[in-house]
C-alpha cells in the first residue's frame, strides 16, 4: 500500500511501507526525508524510531508519515487473524497516538483490559 499527502507548503508527499528494511518512508521528489522504523510479529508492531531530515522539519511530513503508517496497521490484517496491536517505543509515534487517542486507541497495544480471576 502505499499513499499521498501534502506538505504545508503544498508539495506532494509519497507515503510506502518498505517492508524489507522494517521502514515506513516518506519521499519528496522521490528522496526520502522521514522515516518511521519498526518490527513485527504476528500480534504486533513495535515502532522503534523515527528520523526527519532536518530540511523536512517542520512542514507535517512526520505526523503525515504516523497517521499513514498507523492507518496501514490497523488495514492490514494480522497472520493470525485480526488487526496488530502498536507498541511505540519511538516518543514521537507515541506523542502522535496520545494526541489522537480518539481515533488510535484501539490500536495501542497497553490499552488492552485484563481481568484477573481467583
Amino acid at each position: 500500500m502505499s499513499a499521498t499527502a501534502k506538505t504545508r507548503d503544498g508539495r506532494d508527499i509519497e507515503l510506502a511501507d518498505d517492508r524489507e528494511k522494517g521502514e515506513y518512508v516518506a519521499m519528496l521528489g522521490g528522496d526520502v526525508v522521514a522515516i518511521v522504523a519498526y518490527q513485527l510479529t504476528d500480534e504486533i508492531i513495535v515502532f522503534t524510531h523515527s528520523a526527519t531530515e532536518p530540511a523536512a522539519e517542520g512542514q507535517g511530513i512526520a505526523g503525515a508519515l504516523v497517521r499513514y503508517a498507523l492507518d496501514d496497521v490497523r488495514a492490514t490484517e494480522a497472520p493470525r487473524g485480526g488487526t496488530r496491536k502498536v507498541i511505540a517505543v519511538c516518543p514521537f509515534v507515541g506523542a502522535y497516538m496520545a494526541r489522537h487517542a480518539d481515533e488510535y486507541l484501539d490500536l495501542d497495544y497497553r490499552s488492552r483490559t485484563s481481568r484477573v480471576h481467583d
